[in-house]
């Protein structure tokens, strides 16, 4: 079946960077479709893309999220059965609201073999407030109507800007994953995973504390007597809209009546943000130890988190009561930051993380 994605995104916003580097690195052979609805906008670089055997089908008679609706539909269609390709990707018109062209891909979903796989905005993170207050709901529509964001010139702006952008952005849309990482660090896999989109920080941990044997959130290797490692990752996968990762909080509330497992109520806790704030190694094992010692911050059972580092590689770190972890990793979308646990202090965490 063909996977329909949709990078929609104003003039200039970075687009077809975003599309030759997901052509070059994440659809590695496979045969893809690239369908661009131009609206007065200076077409992609088709030489390139010709190069590297994509079809281009430009409609260039209107807008396909009202006048080419149908026309969009029998367009498709003869795209799938002629080329039958691995996936489809739909450049919109600028000016076209993402709502609509998401909304004329899922009335013909059912009629081809296609299903629409993702729909990305991408976003000059340096013209945020100038776009909303220009061109109001057309950007607004395609912030809030994405399954992920992606955040371009974040390596230009300073950082108080991307903050910024980032706060202002939040308001439309507080479930999408954002990328603010440069996308030129990041591989194309890691792109194309989080356009797809994945569960939370805060729900792969709360995953980690389920038990398998009676399916209950429990305490570090104390349920049931079995002793849990809680130190892998897990691939998750659901729809758009469900993941987040942005700050929040969670409560979730465990009540165990039967014999063999904890009668007491739990209340489990998580508070994660995203940030862009860089920190070194010394300071998050500082972080860590101040977490372990430091009961006003509440009772921490888990921390976890991926960060860049002042140096300019990324540290993730990973703790659990007695232990903790301080490693170099791979380049994240943005940071994120979990800890889960009974009666945290928000505040204090924020701080902890300088993050008030």
């Amino acid at each position: 079946m063909t996977k329909i994605d949709i990078i929609s995104g104003f003039l200039g916003a970075g687009k077809t960077t975003l599309i030759k580097k997901l052509l070059s690195e994440a659809f590695t052979g496979e045969q893809v479709v690239l369908i661009e609805n131009e609206f007065g906008e200076i077409g992609i670089d088709g030489g390139f893309l010709k190069e590297a055997g994509i079809e281009i089908r430009e409609m260039n008679s209107g807008c396909i999220c009202c006048s080419l609706v149908g026309d969009f539909g029998k367009s498709l269609r003869e795209v799938v059965d002629t080329y039958h390709p691995d996936r489809i990707l739909i450049e919109p018109s600028g000016v076209g609201k993402l709502s609509d062209v998401i909304k004329a891909v899922r009335d013909v979903q059912e009629e081809i073999d296609a299903h629409l796989n993702s729909f990305t905005t991408v976003v000059d993170v340096t013209k945020c407030r100038v776009y909303r207050k220009n061109f109001g709901e057309f950007f607004s529509n395609q912030i809030e109507y994405a399954g992920a964001v992606i955040l371009s010139r974040t390596d230009k702006a300073k950082p108080e800007k991307v903050e910024e952008s980032v706060a202002l952005l939040r308001e439309l849309n507080d479930k999408a994953p954002f990328i603010t990482t440069p996308i030129i660090q990041l591989s194309g896999e890691k792109i194309l995973k989080t356009m797809e989109s994945g569960k939370s920080l805060e729900a792969e941990l709360l995953d980690e504390l389920i038990c398998p044997e009676c399916g209950h959130h429990h305490e570090h290797g104390e349920c049931c007597g079995h002793d849990h490692e809680h130190d892998h990752e897990h691939e998750h996968h659901h729809e758009h809209g469900e993941c987040c990762g942005h700050d929040h909080e969670h409560h979730h509330e465990h009540h165990h009546d039967h014999a063999g497992h904890h009668h007491a109520d739990e209340v489990f806790a998580s508070w994660g943000q995203e940030t862009i704030h860089t920190y070194t190694k010394e300071q998050i094992s500082d972080i860590l130890k101040q977490l372990e010692e430091d009961s006003s911050y509440g009772n921490v059972l888990r921390a976890k988190g991926m960060v860049a580092g002042a140096d300019g590689e990324w540290i993730y770190f990973d703790m659990v009561p007695g232990e903790h972890e301080v490693r170099a990793g791979a380049p994240e979308y943005t940071g994120r930051i979990c800890v889960i646990g009974a009666e945290l202090n928000e505040d204090r965490l924020a701080e902890l993380f300088a993050l008030a």
